[in-house]
C-alpha cells in the first residue's frame, strides 16, 4: 500500500473518492460480497484499480488514504483480509491525524476562525475521528480528535474582543474558497457542528471520553436549541446562521446532510449518551412530524444519500433502532419506499449523490427490516 504526494490529478482523485468515485463503487461491491449477492473477486478488482493513494491535507474520510482505510475496514470484516494493507494505512492515518491536529490547535492559538476542511465530516477531523472510532478506538489519535472537538466548542477570542463560536467559519457556506464579510456558523451534519456532536455522542456511548466531553456536547445542543424553529410543520433547523441573522433563514429540506433527519439522529444519539429523555423525545417527534408532512418530503427529488430519499430512508432505519416507539417510524417505511421507487434514478454513480448510495440505502428496506451492516458509519449514523 503506497501513498502519493498531493496532486490535482482529476483521474486519481476520482478513483480515490468515496463520495463520488471508484471507492464508493468498491464499497457497494464489498457490501454485495458480504451479503452473498456479489463476488469478492469483483470487489478486489475494483480496489486494485485505485492506484497509489493520496495523503495530504486535502484528503480525509471521503478521499485518499483515509477513504481507502474505511473501505478496507469493511472489506476485512474482522478477518485477516487485507491485514498488511490495513496496518500500513493505520500508520498513515495516525500520522495524518497528528499533523492535522497540530495545525488545528495552532490555528486556535492564533484566534483565527476555522474552516470546514479543518473540522467537518467530509474532509476534516470529525471524519478522521469517525474512522478512528472504528479502526483505533483506544488510540491516542482518537483521543486527540475528541480533545480538539472539545476545544472547538469553546468560544474563540476575536480581534475586537467579542467571543465568537469556536466553529464559526469565515468562508461562504456554498463557495468554500470565497471569504465572506462576517462568516457563518453551520448547523448541518455533513459540514456543520452537528457532525462533531454525533461523533462525541458515539464515542461516549462506547465508553470513550476526554475531559470536557459532556460539556462540549451540551454547548452544541444548547446552540442548536437556540436556533431551531418550531412551527405548524414541527421542529426544524436552519442550514446556517450568519452574524446578521435575526430570524433563522435557509430552513433545510429533510435530508441527511442538512435537514431534520440528520439532526434528529444526532440529537437522538446525544440524548442516549447524556441520558436526556426529553431531548430524545424531541428528536424523534421532529422526525415524525417531518415524515407526516408531504410539503417537506416533496422537497426531496432524488434517491441520493446526501440530499435525497436514500439518506432519509437510512436515517429512519437508524432512529427506529433506538426509538421509544419504533412502530411509529416503521409505519412510514412503505410510503417512503414508494416515493423512492417513483423518483427517477440518479444520473451519476457516486456514493453520496448517485446510484451507489441509493442502492446501498435501498437494501433490506422492506417494512420492519433494520440495517444488517454498518456501511453508513461514514455518515455518523451509527
Amino acid at each position: 500500500m503506497t501513498t502519493a504526494p498531493p496532486a490535482l490529478d482529476t483521474d486519481a482523485t476520482h478513483r480515490q473518492s468515496l463520495a463520488q468515485g471508484s471507492l464508493g463503487i468498491a464499497l457497494l461491491h464489498v457490501e454485495r460480497a458480504r451479503q452473498g449477492t456479489g463476488s469478492w473477486q469483483t470487489a478486489h478488482r475494483q480496489l486494485s484499480a485505485v492506484g497509489a493513494l493520496l495523503d495530504s491535507d486535502e484528503t480525509g474520510l471521503f478521499l485518499g488514504a483515509p477513504a481507502m482505510a474505511y473501505v478496507l475496514h469493511w472489506t476485512a470484516d474482522g478477518s485477516n483480509r487485507y491485514f498488511g494493507a490495513l496496518q500500513t494505512l493505520d500508520r498513515i492515518l495516525a500520522a495524518h491525524t497528528r499533523r492535522r491536529l497540530a495545525a488545528a490547535h495552532a490555528r486556535i492559538d492564533r484566534s483565527e476562525p476555522t474552516t470546514f476542511a479543518e473540522y467537518d465530516l467530509l474532509r476534516g477531523l470529525t471524519g478522521l475521528g469517525a474512522l478512528l472510532l472504528r479502526r483505533a478506538p483506544e488510540g491516542d489519535e482518537l483521543k486527540g480528535v475528541l480533545e480538539y472537538l472539545v476545544r472547538l466548542t469553546e468560544p474563540l477570542a476575536t480581534a475586537d474582543g467579542r467571543p465568537r463560536l469556536g466553529w464559526w467559519v469565515s468562508h461562504s457556506p456554498v463557495n468554500l474558497t470565497a471569504p465572506t464579510l462576517d462568516g457563518h456558523a453551520n448547523a448541518g451534519l455533513a459540514h456543520g457542528i452537528t457532525g462533531p456532536l454525533a461523533l462525541l455522542a458515539l464515542a461516549k456511548l462506547r465508553g470513550i471520553t476526554v475531559p470536557g466531553h459532556e460539556k462540549a456536547m451540551l454547548r452544541i445542543c444548547h446552540w442548536l436549541d437556540q436556533i431551531r424553529v418550531n412551527d405548524h410543520r414541527g421542529t426544524r433547523w436552519p442550514r446556517w446562521i450568519t452574524g446578521a441573522t435575526t430570524v433563522p433563514p435557509h430552513l433545510a429540506a429533510p435530508s441527511w446532510c442538512y435537514g431534520t433527519p440528520g439532526l434528529a439522529r444526532a440529537h437522538q444519539l446525544a440524548a442516549l449518551a447524556l441520558n436526556d429523555p426529553d431531548r430524545k423525545r424531541m428528536a424523534e417527534r421532529a422526525l415524525l412530524y417531518c415524515l407526516a408532512d408531504p410539503t417537506q418530503l416533496d422537497q426531496l427529488t432524488s434517491r441520493g444519500l446526501c440530499h435525497g430519499l436514500g439518506g432519509l430512508l437510512r436515517v429512519v432505519q437508524r432512529i427506529t433502532q433506538d426509538a421509544d416507539e419504533p412502530r411509529a417510524f416503521v409505519h412510514h417505511l412503505p410510503q417512503l419506499t414508494e416515493r423512492f421507487a417513483t423518483t427517477g434514478p440518479p444520473t451519476e454513480t457516486g456514493f453520496l449523490n448517485g446510484s451507489v448510495g441509493a442502492t446501498l440505502a435501498f437494501q433490506n428496506i422492506q417494512e420492519g427490516a433494520l440495517p444488517t451492516s454498518d456501511w453508513d458509519a461514514c455518515l455518523l449514523l451509527i
